[in-house]
């Protein structure tokens, strides 16, 4: 049994959501300079010219890459062989994010109760958490910081196994229509398709944090994945919404077993800041 101390969850966690509000991940940053090389509308090169910038002040001068500095989410796999000591995990957690959340100077963006009086917590807590108990003495955290611009856009929806896959890419594409230039894009889309209607919505939440150098293992699931970004792509939205062919950076497709009758599938978009950053204990 490998004792944690739950100051150094609390630790890494502050790290974590500092770094990623003001930071943007390297591949992130890359596809977008390839899409501003490739881009052929020169209002959506200049917007991505425009974004490459302003991720590049943020870094230079520690300020967050976007005023919606984000709902803190956290996926946690937690070996089993771990015992956490000093305090809980959620408290740990929360700890880290309000921390963060002071230091860096973020937004404080979330209210207690979401329909009547709507009052902000001051903190940016509570986080929501996912754990996994998994095999291992280690402890592995990924921090998102979720922007509500794309979020909001997001879509669930029970299929049918006879809906198939076209059924599937009509969703897709009508979810991204919907959405056009709302979520800020370039986005990256996150698809969960299978287990059952919340199984679906996380793995699309943490498909957004995957590389965009990614692609499934799966051979028929890569393929729906580049299929869905060259139409995604043909649907003219572009760069801010001011037309162009980069509206998607990349489609990540996860799946899940499920029940015979269904076919759940949910998407998580993101927009192109893709605030996420990982470390194991």
């Amino acid at each position: 049994m490998r004792i944690v101390q739950a100051e150094t969850i609390q630790k890494e966690i502050t790290r974590l959501f500092l770094d990623a509000g003001v930071n943007i991940e390297k591949d992130v940053d890359t596809c977008l300079k390839n899409a501003a090389n490739n881009e052929p509308s020169p209002v959506g090169r200049n917007v991505l010219e425009q974004i490459i910038r302003n991720n590049e002040i943020a870094k230079e001068e520690k300020l967050p890459i976007c005023q919606d500095t984000g709902m803190a989410v956290v996926f946690a796999e937690i070996g089993q062989d771990v015992h956490i000591q000093g305090g809980s995990l959620e408290n740990a957690i929360n700890k880290g994010v309000r921390k963060a959340y002071d230091e860096g100077y973020f937004r404080k963006s979330i209210v207690a109760e979401p329909l009547f009086n709507r009052k902000n917590t001051g903190d940016n807590t509570p986080a929501v958490i996912h754990v996994n108990i998994v095999e291992g003495d280690k402890i592995k955290l990924l921090a998102i910081a979720k922007g509500f611009g794309s979020e909001n856009m997001s879509a669930i929806k029970m299929l049918v196994p006879a809906d198939g896959v076209e059924g599937v890419k009509k969703f897709v594409l009508e979810t991204v229509d919907k959405a056009g230039p709302n979520p800020c894009p370039p986005i990256i889309v996150g698809i969960g398709i299978g287990g059952s209607f919340e199984k679906a919505a996380i793995m699309a939440k943490k498909c957004t944090a995957k590389p965009l150098n990614y692609s499934n293992p799966d051979p028929n699931y890569a393929k729906l994945e580049d299929e869905l970004l060259e139409s995604i792509n043909k649907r003219g939205i572009g760069p801010g919404g001011l037309g162009g062919r980069t509206t998607a950076l990349k489609v990540h497709i996860e799946y899940a077993p499920t029940h015979i009758a269904g076919l759940p599938v949910a998407i998580n978009i993101c927009c192109h800041a893709s605030r996420h950053k990982s470390c194991i204990i």
